[in-house]
């Protein structure tokens, strides 16, 4: 009789993050049958269309459970969503103990695999003497800094945006302090002290999952390799792993994709912040102007303004976007550009011959989407480490080309304009397609079933847990 394997994934409440996890266990599964998978999800709400929608296009051997919605009566009205989802994980752990306790009774479970945002899980493995991993949701890069971070801390003196060189970080490009995740830019605050204890967890892990691929971080990933006998966890590169089509059925799909057919190839910048990513008033009018003043073809996928830059509820639309719009702008540009409110299915977007460049917020998702579908990226960073996404695009990987803030951290109408036409029409913009183009030819290698880098990488983790459950060591 056939054994099945089992593995729990514990996610977090993060529209993006969840994505990311989700991909990783159907590829899992999709390679390995005989292996099942339970979701565990802690939530602060009832799960939004989009999220729901993730979960009903899953295969059978992955099943999934939504933990109680956790009590938040008791944090102000406007808190930041950053604050929820901590607040979420930390009151949701007994929950998720009682519930692996509960799957490991009652199953052949032989690891946990929890996001890297809830490294509190890592010690329940050791309690239930199974395998316990880490799925890293970005970039090797940032797992280095990351596994780095209490070095840096004890060597590094002062601000680290206040540096006048760029920090050195094993295996990796520099880069400036300006240019850490957020939770760097302020070392006396609380969210860098979160930043430090969470960071010291991963050394906890029997291994971590880079949802990346060698050919796109060959240094950094074998840097990390070359240190698991001194202390470092596994990595294990097993990415890319992207959403391959849609999971909601919108009419302005429909529209995206009609309009783009009456387009030339490569002639369409692609413009979209993600699924949380927001610009405040007075961008939004920058971008419009430049976009206008570029005078070139775009598909704009539209927020309003949000204090917070991020929004909480993915599924919220309670006003109309284009209201923010500069007077006239959607008359003097219909026909060379759309707006589309709210949401677009960005993997059939990317996919479209149209699409000449992607002006993207650098999340890793979008990032990873850009380049297995060879679409070349103006980098336009906003919050988490997108920043530290934009310099490995830029000055790494030179797939992208960085807008400029001024003073204020407000890209002009002038510098949209510039970026956009290097991008589609300059000779810039032609090196950098040559490259990611490149770059997509390895990222479509490296996830082939005949022995690629990142298949061989999850085909011998997914063995190790089968032989623990036929009781093989």
């Amino acid at each position: 009789m056939e054994v099945t394997t089992h593995i729990a994934i514990v996610s977090v409440p993060v529209y993006s993050h969840l994505r990311s996890i989700l991909e990783f266990s159907k590829r899992l599964v999709h390679l390995h049958r005989d292996i099942h998978v339970t979701c565990i999800n802690p939530t602060f709400g009832s799960p939004c269309n989009n999220t729901k929608a993730l979960f009903h296009s899953l295969p059978s051997n992955i099943s999934y459970t939504f933990l109680p919605p956790i009590n938040m009566e008791d944090l102000p009205h406007d808190t930041h969503p950053a604050i929820l989802v901590q607040v979420t994980i930390s009151r949701s752990l007994p929950l998720i103990h009682d519930a692996l306790k509960t799957l490991h009774s009652s199953s052949n479970l032989v690891a946990i695999i929890s996001d890297g945002l809830v490294t509190q899980v890592l010690p329940f493995g050791k309690e239930l003497n199974i395998l316990s991993y880490t799925y890293f949701p970005s970039t090797a890069m940032l797992l280095s800094l990351c596994l780095y971070s209490s070095m840096l801390d004890k060597t590094i003196t002062g601000e680290y945006r206040d540096l006048s060189e760029p920090i050195e970080i094993p295996g990796c490009i520099p880069i400036r302090g300006t240019d850490l995740p957020d939770p760097l830019q302020d070392r006396s605050g609380v969210a860098y002290k979160q930043f430090l204890e969470g960071n010291e967890r991963f050394y906890l892990a029997d291994g971590i999952l880079v949802n990346n691929f060698f050919e796109m971080e060959e240094e950094t990933i074998r840097a990390l390799q070359q240190e698991e006998g001194r202390g470092i966890p596994s990595v294990y590169a097993i990415g890319p792993l992207v959403q391959k089509e849609s999971c909601n059925d919108q009419g302005s799909d429909t529209e995206c994709l009609r309009w783009l057919d009456k387009q030339q190839h490569n002639s369409v910048l692609y413009v979209s912040f993600g699924s949380g990513g927001t610009l405040s008033q007075d961008q939004i009018n920058e971008l419009a102007w430049g976009l206008e003043l570029s005078g070139q073809r775009f598909l704009w996928v539209l927020r309003p303004p949000n204090k917070f830059g991020i929004i909480a509820d993915i599924g919220a639309k309670n006003e109309d976007p284009s209201e923010f719009l500069p007077n006239g702008f959607l008359k003097r540009t219909q026909g060379r550009g759309l707006v589309v409110p709210y949401w677009a299915s960005q993997v059939q977007i990317l996919a479209h011959g149209a699409i000449g460049g992607f002006l993207c917020h650098c999340g890793w998702n979008s990032t990873l989407e850009s380049v297995v579908y060879g679409i070349p990226l103006i980098a336009w960073p906003l919050f988490a480490e997108q920043k530290m996404n934009a310099v490995l695009l830029t000055d790494g990987l030179k797939v992208a080309l960085r807008a400029k803030v001024n003073e204020k951290g407000i890209v002009e109408r002038e510098e949209i304009g510039r970026v956009i036409k290097n991008l589609l029409v300059g000779q810039e913009g032609e090196g950098i397609r040559q490259r990611m183009k490149k770059l997509k030819g390895a990222a479509a290698d490296a996830l082939k079933d005949d022995g690629s880098s990142s298949t061989m990488t999850l085909t011998q983790l997914a063995l190790k847990w089968k032989n623990l459950s036929l009781g093989v060591a």
